[in-house]
């Protein structure tokens, strides 16, 4: 249900501001999407697993909450990785 080591790479390697970058509000974002999509995808299948559910909503959270700081912080920023990602909103 995790992500794997290389598409965790390939991501932060896509989303980093510069090198060695692995901590910036964008490849948090970027990560935190990536393991929502894959939960989301497992619950297609596994409709009543609602202890993986609940670790989905906590995953969502943690994720809004990073988007409104970068939003705080930099709008343009918020605004670039919200149309890269395709999240809506």
């Amino acid at each position: 249900m995790s992500i794997t080591v290389e598409e965790k790479a390939r991501v932060v390697k896509e989303f980093a501001t510069k090198e060695g970058d692995t901590g910036s509000a964008e490849v948090q974002v970027a990560i935190l999407t990536s393991r929502i999509t894959t939960l989301t995808e497992h619950f297609k299948t596994h409709k009543k697993d609602n202890h993986s559910r609940r670790g989905l909503l906590m995953l969502v959270a943690k994720r809004r909450k990073l988007l409104d700081y970068l939003r705080g912080k930099d709008e343009g920023r918020y605004r670039d990785l919200i149309a890269r990602l395709g999240i809506r909103r």
